[in-house]
């Protein structure tokens, strides 16, 4: 009789045939119709339709997929200018905002640049508005503070700091910064009367080297 070294289910309880197959290659199939009934092959592996496809994780009996679902950025248009962000790439970090307004940034100055966007970033996130490296290189465009928080509902501006000499304008449509998905700590606040001492200690500024 051939040694047992493995054994293989159909996910379906209903259709539950179970596979034992050793190591001559002498199997035995049990069929779920009757289990008592067995034929002898000489296959090396028994191939299934589902063997290929995980079991999906449970935890308590829930399945896991539907504790942990997509995240998803949830955006409102406030005007038909509004473009929906999206990545140039499937492996882009950034979702690139777009303006939703005819404006000029003034050489050596800044503007404030409407999006038409309400945005709602993902809980234990929040959505950071960084430069974009063409307009950084080609025109010195720079963004200014940009947080979006997870509670923020409000219409999405983007601050543009011209660095060049000449004026930048800006076009309804036009790529102006992109949005960066983040994740967070918010851990309590403790005061005490004194902190833990350190080889830095109160070394600031410099203090490290130049």
């Amino acid at each position: 009789m051939a040694r047992i070294v493995g054994a293989t289910f159909w996910k379906t309880p209903r259709l539950a045939p179970l596979f034992l197959y050793d190591r001559v290659f002498k199997s035995s199939f049990y069929s779920h119709t009757n289990p008592l009934r067995a034929t002898s092959h000489s296959l090396r592996v028994f191939r299934m339709a589902q063997a290929d496809e995980p079991s999906p994780k449970m935890q308590n009996g829930v399945n896991e997929a539907s504790q942990n679902p997509i995240p998803l950025i949830r955006v409102k248009k406030l005007s038909e200018k509004a473009v929906l962000p999206s990545r140039a790439s499937s492996l882009s970090a950034g979702y690139d905002l777009s303006s939703a307004i005819d404006a000029k940034v003034p050489a050596r100055g800044k503007s404030l640049i409407q999006t038409d966007l309400s945005i709602a970033v993902p809980e234990g996130t929040y959505a950071r508005i960084a430069p974009r490296s063409g307009l950084a290189w080609k025109h010195s465009i720079d963004v200014g503070a940009g947080v979006i928080d997870a509670d923020y509902r409000g219409p999405v501006g983007v601050i543009l700091f011209n660095h060049s000499d000449v004026d930048f304008q800006v076009g309804v449509g036009d790529r102006i910064a992109q949005l960066i998905i983040e994740k967070i700590m918010t851990p309590a606040v403790v005061e005490l009367e004194d902190l833990d001492e350190t080889v830095r200690g109160d070394g600031g500024f410099g203090s490290t080297g130049v």
